[in-house]
């Protein structure tokens, strides 16, 4: 029996698995599970857990079984889902593609042939083909899709993170249909009712986390007669923090930077009189 009091987490099984156990645990919120458990245990006992197919997570937080749930973004479009997105997590990044074998692809009549096509996603390779006024046959997979050209479809409609696996199966991108990663989202009745509350305090959390991985902590010692330079190189979310060194002739200066900026800012930095120059984590960012 479900725990009304208690927030119902639902967790996507197979490979965006682990980066979203990661980003709990960053977060402050360890799944503890060996593996094997579809039900493992969160740090934080307001929220009860649960492992599903991402598939089905997104029309469980829709009907109110489950309260939030990490999910893909292509599952939500798939399904039509009436669920609230609270954050996109940017995690498992893939685009939904169509692809052809790369002979047909290149054919300017392609489309102009009955196809048959083979996707797990009916709704929207349906609506992507009547768009073009497409003549075919729909066969829905269950997983390997990209295995079914050329004996059994013309065309496939599939998620791919790098298009390696396509390539491998000699295919080639006719079109990008949808760009998704893992949200996290959420039933709305739950959102506007009591535990609404505590998911915004986890959606905070998680966002939170998720700002601290894109910064880091640079700290460093400036002459007075240097700082001008530095703050003019120096970037920040607000403004550095700087206190006086104890001996009077300078400052202690710290700053939360953009990380994929420091191997330039550094050297910058320092040519312009900065010091002593530490980088550092952090584990979480509240704006």
């Amino acid at each position: 029996m479900i725990n009304d009091d208690r927030i119902q987490l639902a967790l996507p099984k197979g490979h965006m698995y682990a980066a979203v156990e990661q980003l709990l645990g960053d977060a402050g919120l360890a799944v503890q599970g060996n593996g094997r458990n579809y039900r493992p245990v969160c740090a934080d006992d307001r929220f009860e857990l649960k492992i599903l197919k991402p598939q089905n997570i997104v029309r469980m937080v829709e009907l109110g079984s489950h309260d939030v749930a990490f999910a893909g973004y292509d599952w939500v479009v798939e399904l039509g889902a009436a669920v609230r997105e609270l954050l996109d997590t940017a995690l498992d990044p893939v685009c939904l593609v169509a692809a052809a074998p790369q002979e047909l692809a290149r054919d300017p009549a392609f489309f102009h042939r009955r196809l048959l096509v083979a996707s797990e996603y009916e709704t929207i390779t349906r609506r992507y083909l009547d768009g073009r006024g497409a003549d075919y046959l729909f066969v829905r997979s269950y997983g390997a899709t990209e295995v079914f050209p050329p004996e059994d479809a013309d065309l496939i409609v599939d998620n791919t993170a790098s298009g390696r696996t396509l390539r491998e199966n000699g295919l080639a991108v006719v079109d990008t249909l949808l760009r998704s990663s893992t949200r996290l989202i959420a039933n709305p009745a739950a959102m506007d009712g009591p535990k609404g509350r505590t998911i915004a305090e986890l959606a905070m959390l998680v966002q939170a986390v998720l700002d601290a991985r894109c910064r880091v902590m640079l700290e460093m010692n400036v002459a007075g007669d240097r700082l001008p330079a530095v703050l003019a190189v120096l970037p920040c979310m607000r403004k550095p923090t700087m206190s006086s060194l104890s001996d009077g002739t300078g400052y202690a200066v710290k700053a939360a930077v953009p990380k994929f900026q420091v191997v330039r800012l550094i050297p910058e930095l320092k040519a312009a009189g900065a010091t002593d120059i530490l980088e550092y984590p952090f584990s979480k960012v509240v704006l």
